[in-house]
Parts: C-alpha cells; sequence; structure tokens
C-alpha cells in the first residue's frame, strides 16, 4: 500500500529555470518505485536537468507480476529510456539505487551514458545466497519484509511505498543481472559517483571499493553516507546525496 500524500508514479520532470541540454534517467529498486529516487530527480530539475523515473518492468503490479519478469526485461526497459532521451538531448545522465545501480552500472558499461550515479548497489551477496535463492524459489516463492523497506529513519520507513514481499525468483534474476555487471565492469569509462549507506543491510558497504576498483573511469567520487541504511535518497542523509549528486552531473560534462 501507499501512504496518503505519497507519488509512487512515475515522473519525468522539466528542468527549473534554464535548461542546459542534459536529461537523466532515475532507476529504482527491486519491488520499489520511483519514489525512492525521486529526491534525486528535483535535485537536479532544480539544477537545469530533465529528470525522468520510469516504473522499472514488473513494477507497479503485484508480487506475482513481478515474479514473471526476467533481467534481461530490465534491460531492454532501460535501454529503450537512454536511446528515447538520447534524441533529445545533449548529454544522458543516469542514475540508480540498488537494483537501479546494477542497470546503471551496465548503461555505463555499454557507453550509452555520459556519466553514472550508483547508489547502495549489489555487485554481489554473500557465497551462500545465490544457491539458497536458486533452490528456495521453487519452495518459498515470496519472502516476507519483516521489517520493511531498509531505511533507517523509522518515519521514512512507514511512509515508504514497497511491495510488502519479495519475490524468491526476482532476486535469482537480480543475481544473474550482477554476474552480467560484474563481467562488464572494466568497460564502464565514463564519470562515475558511487554512494552508499553506512547502515546498508541489503547491501554491504564494501560493494562501494569493489565497483571502484574494477571499473575504468578515470575520474570517481565515493561517498559513504554515515547515517543512512540502504535507500539513501529518502533516508537521513538523502539531502546530501541529492546535493553531492546534482553537483556531480552539472559538473560532469567538463574534462575529467
Amino acid at each position: 500500500m501507499t501512504a496518503p500524500g505519497v507519488d509512487a508514479g512515475p515522473f519525468d520532470l522539466a528542468p527549473r529555470g534554464a535548461a542546459n541540454g542534459s536529461a537523466v534517467l532515475c532507476l529504482h529498486g527491486l519491488t520499489g518505485t520511483p519514489y525512492e529516487v525521486r529526491p534525486l530527480a528535483e535535485a537536479l530539475a532544480a539544477r537545469g536537468v530533465r529528470a525522468r523515473g520510469p516504473l522499472l518492468a514488473g513494477h507497479g503490479e503485484s508480487p506475482e507480476a513481478l515474479a514473471r519478469v526476467a533481467y534481461t526485461d530490465w534491460l531492454d526497459c532501460v535501454r529503450a529510456e537512454v536511446v528515447a532521451l538520447r534524441r533529445e538531448h545533449e548529454r544522458v545522465f543516469v542514475c540508480g539505487l540498488s537494483l537501479g545501480g546494477l542497470l546503471t552500472l551496465w548503461l555505463a558499461a555499454n557507453q550509452a551514458v555520459d556519466a553514472a550515479a550508483a547508489i547502495g548497489t549489489p555487485l554481489r551477496f554473500g557465497r551462500a545466497v545465490p544457491l539458497a535463492i536458486a533452490l528456495g524459489r521453487f519452495v518459498r516463492p515470496m519472502l516476507p519484509k519483516a521489517r520493511g523497506s531498509d531505511i533507517a529513519d523509522e518515519a521514512a520507513r512507514e511512509r515508504h511505498p514497497s511491495m510488502r514481499v519479495m519475490p524468491t525468483a526476482s532476486v535469482h534474476q537480480l543475481i544473474r543481472l550482477q554476474r552480467v555487471v560484474r563481467r562488464s565492469l572494466r568497460d564502464v569509462r565514463a564519470p562515475l559517483l558511487i554512494a552508499h549507506g553506512a547502515l546498508d543491510r541489503t547491501a554491504k558497504p564494501a560493494n562501494l571499493e569493489a565497483i571502484a576498483s574494477a571499473v575504468s573511469s578515470t575520474r570517481i567520487e565515493r561517498l559513504e553516507l554515515e547515517a543512512s541504511a540502504h535507500v539513501v535518497p529518502v533516508d537521513r542523509d538523502g539531502p546530501h546525496l541529492c546535493a553531492a549528486v546534482a553537483d556531480f552531473f552539472t559538473s560532469a560534462h567538463a574534462p575529467a
């Protein structure tokens, strides 16, 4: 369910003030909604950047519908979004949270964007997780989120719109996507901002350095948010993250 007054739908925010010829694609996490990346979009729109946040394939429906989606459907979704933005804008950026972070790195590896920001990105899970999920998806198709979304701020967690269960098949698809992304990281050459909440229980903060050490970007900015968990844009450090992402993208077209 969505809390009253919370807009969980897709968005396409026009730049406020003078447009600078740039657009950013904002990508949410697994079982989430564009709501969780909208603060980033609003900060960028205020800097003259068009900000678009689609619903990823299978989202905005039931958990059962999401469970039928393959990771390639997510790739097709974000590829089409970037192609559409390229037709209208001189520069195209992408920022993503969690699953959206993996998709962001995949787009950057395919040189489809001019700069990228990956937030709370689960590059890999512990060794036991892939096997447990591969087998468990046939036995337990839905995993309840006992604590809700991984957000340190209690009020923000209470109002956060997200599915109440996690389809095991969807986690399996995310793990397949992780493998694809890890194999392509050396092809990431665009300017890259990597951010992670220090209290993240979903994706260990060590993922930040794992990404930074594997890409070929000559410009890498790291940002660890000490008071936040996984869904940083709507957590305690959200304003700091949004300002950092806006600063990064509005200067990213300059030479590294």
